[in-house]
C-alpha cells in the first residue's frame, strides 16, 4: 500500500502559517519540533488525518503563495459545505467567489494566506 503522508508547502514564517491554518482553516498542530541543529519542523493538517502540511520556511520570497504557478494546487473536501464555508467566512478567510453547484459537487475557490488558490469542495453526495 502507498499513501501520501505529507507535502511540504513553503511559507514565510512558521507561526503566521500556524495561525493561519489552525485558526482560520480548522487544521491541528500535528507537529512543532525544533532539532539540536535548531531548524524547526511543523506539521498541520485535518482534524481527522489524512495529508498533512509540512511547513517549510524559504528564501525564495516568490515561490511562497506560486507553489501551482498560480493555479489551484490544494482541494480541501468536506461533507458539510455550508457550515464549513460559513466557518471559514467568519475566521476571515477570503473566497475569490460565491460557492457553485457542479457535477462534482459544490465548490469555492478561497485563497491562503499568501493569496495561493485553494478550492473548498463538498462531493456529491454518494459519490
Amino acid at each position: 500500500m502507498l499513501r501520501l503522508s505529507d507535502v511540504t508547502y513553503l511559507v514565510r514564517d512558521h507561526d503566521e502559517a500556524i495561525t493561519f491554518f489552525v485558526g482560520s482553516l480548522g487544521f491541528v498542530l500535528r507537529e512543532d519540533e525544533t532539532n539540536d541543529a535548531g531548524r524547526r519542523r511543523v506539521v498541520v493538517g485535518p482534524t481527522d488525518g489524512g495529508t498533512g502540511l509540512v511547513l517549510a520556511l524559504t528564501d525564495a520570497a516568490d515561490a511562497v503563495g506560486r507553489q501551482a504557478g498560480g493555479k489551484v494546487a490544494f482541494f480541501l473536501e468536506t461533507d458539510d459545505f455550508a457550515a464549513q464555508h460559513a466557518r471559514m467566512v467568519a475566521a476571515g478567510v477570503r473566497f475569490r467567489e460565491e460557492p457553485r453547484y457542479e457535477a462534482y459537487g459544490t465548490v469555492a475557490v478561497f485563497e491562503d494566506l499568501y493569496g495561493m488558490p485553494w478550492d473548498l469542495i463538498e462531493p456529491p453526495k454518494g459519490a
